[in-house]
């Protein structure tokens, strides 16, 4: 019983001391924010493109990794580009309303750029299960390779688009 009480005791110390932690007090994130993103996003960016080099390399032939697969790493870079390309200003409406169609225009434009970016993230999940897992291949590498350039191809269009604040470039 006595062991059971000091367990609980140790447990609310423990919940405690990470609620006294501030990250923010240690580190400036005013103006570093977007050139920490900037640098993130750009590392996930390459490495989803490394690793997919790295896999035509070691697996050049046709029947080992399908030429055709590479399209959903073309889309989402077009996707990565074109969620960026749009602020958060501009889909706000905040003294936006030149263009083809003005907040409207912006909004259905990274409308389509997350629906490819998502796509492209369940299209090569399927590449990974449908054409190596499914077929009981012995090499997944390249549909292995294939599903984590797509997903860290996403995640750094993630972190570009919201890691970033704008109110740093006024």
């Amino acid at each position: 019983m006595v062991g059971k009480i000091t367990k609980k005791k140790d447990l609310l110390k423990m919940s405690g001391f990470f609620d006294s932690m501030r990250c923010s007090e240690c580190i400036d994130w005013g103006e570093k924010r977007n050139t920490i993103a900037s640098v993130a996003s750009g590392v996930l960016f390459f490495t989803g493109w490394w690793i997919i080099i790295d896999a035509a390399v070691k697996f050049p032939l046709q029947e080992q990794l399908n030429h055709s697969y590479h399209a959903c790493g073309v889309i989402a870079t077009l996707a990565f580009l074109m969620i960026n390309a749009v602020s958060n200003g501009q889909v706000r409406g905040d003294g936006y309303s030149e263009g083809c169609l003005g907040q409207t225009g912006a909004r259905i434009w990274l409308f389509i750029g997350f629906m490819l970016s998502f796509g492209t993230l369940i299209a090569s999940m399927w590449i990974l299960f449908g054409g190596y897992v499914a077929k009981g291949v012995t090499i997944v590498y390249p549909g292995i390779a294939i599903f984590f350039q797509n997903a860290f191809i996403f995640f750094g269009g993630l972190v570009f688009k919201f890691g970033r604040t704008e109110d740093l470039w006024q």
